[in-house]
């Protein structure tokens, strides 16, 4: 069931109370305590809770045998330069990169650091990496973009809207892997029977006009893809399919967990889990250049009770019974 929310700010807190101001004096990590450097959008609840907590089991004690640093860009996609250099003058002893912007900021600011990116994209088609599984230079981590993930998030529609015959992807055209996974969609829709029209989000300030592209077509479904950007106005997307009752299906359960109808993507604490073990392994010595890439093995579908019953839907027992996590 649904963390209370009380909890769930707090959590989140755990990172961002310790954030420094954009250009505040930091002092330089002590010679015998390696830094970790966390550059990101946000904190939630599942990322810096769950890197402590796994790290820790690695023998990586939070305050005595390992630092944290944080740096949130809060939406300020101009801030990821700046708290990327600011990470790489301090000489941390690795980055962990949390979406595209962060990761293409700490491959600016750094050649030698070693950065553990969470990518959402394709890393190859995203042109991170040329050679997989092996990353290159200093950048490994994980990626949790699968081919054939948004297919079978409209099928889940589908499944819960039966009647879905017209639906709007929306999608970033800047994301080179974003443009494969809506083609492979886009496919995969006419064999459903479902006329899927993409709709382009290209930064935050067009959102607005996106709104108004998609209420033109009278769409029956809303399939938001997975990026950094529509990760960011996750609250704005999901209000918008709220007050047009919009059936909608997300890439992420940060989605769910801001109202919106059904998600289906990587488990987070798996994700987190997966980043520290990079982290732990590169703090002991290993080059990232040895490190392969991964994937996330958990995936998850998350399905808003309390918005199914505002869009009127009677959702089949089965959907419900594959549900990993319901909101009440």
């Amino acid at each position: 069931m649904r963390r209370p929310l009380a909890r769930r700010i707090a959590m989140a807190g755990l990172g961002a109370a310790i954030v420094a101001a954009p250009g505040a004096p930091v002092a330089q990590p002590d010679a015998h305590v390696p830094w970790i450097g966390y550059l990101a959008n946000e904190p939630t609840p599942d990322s810096i809770p769950v890197l402590r907590q796994t790290l820790r089991t690695h023998g990586w004690d939070e305050g005595r045998s390992v630092k944290l640093y944080y740096r949130y860009a809060q939406g300020k996609v101009d801030l990821y330069p700046q708290h990327a250099e600011e990470l790489a003058r301090l000489k941390v002893a690795v980055i962990v990169a949390v979406g595209a912007p962060a990761i293409e900021a700490a491959r600016a600011a750094t050649k030698t650091i070693p950065i553990v990116m969470v990518s959402l994209d394709d890393p190859v088609v995203a042109g991170l990496v040329t050679a997989p599984p092996r990353p290159d230079a200093n950048l490994t981590g994980l990626t949790t973009f699968a081919a054939g993930l948004s297919k079978r998030r409209l099928e889940l529609l589908k499944q819960a809207v039966p009647r879905l015959a017209r639906a709007t992807a929306l999608w970033n055209p800047a994301s080179a892997s974003v443009a494969n996974d809506l083609r492979e969609t886009q496919a995969a829709a006419r064999t459903l029977g479902v006329e899927l029209t993409p709709v382009e989000i290209r930064a935050d300030r067009d959102v607005r006009d996106t709104f108004t592209a998609v209420q033109a077509q009278q769409p029956q479904g809303l399939l938001v893809l997975a990026d950094s950007l529509t990760l960011a106005n996750r609250e704005r997307i999901v209000t918008f399919a709220s007050r047009n009752r919009l059936p909608a299906v997300f890439p992420l359960r940060d989605f769910a967990d801001a109202g919106g109808f059904l998600s289906y993507g990587p488990n987070w604490t798996d994700v987190y889990r997966i980043a520290a073990g990079f982290v732990d392994r590169i703090l002991r010595g290993a080059r990232p250049a040895d490190l392969p890439l991964a994937r996330p093995t958990r995936f998850e579908l998350v399905i808003n009770l309390r918005t199914a019953q505002k869009l009127d839907l009677r959702l089949p027992s089965s959907l419900l019974e594959r549900a990993d996590r319901l909101i009440e």
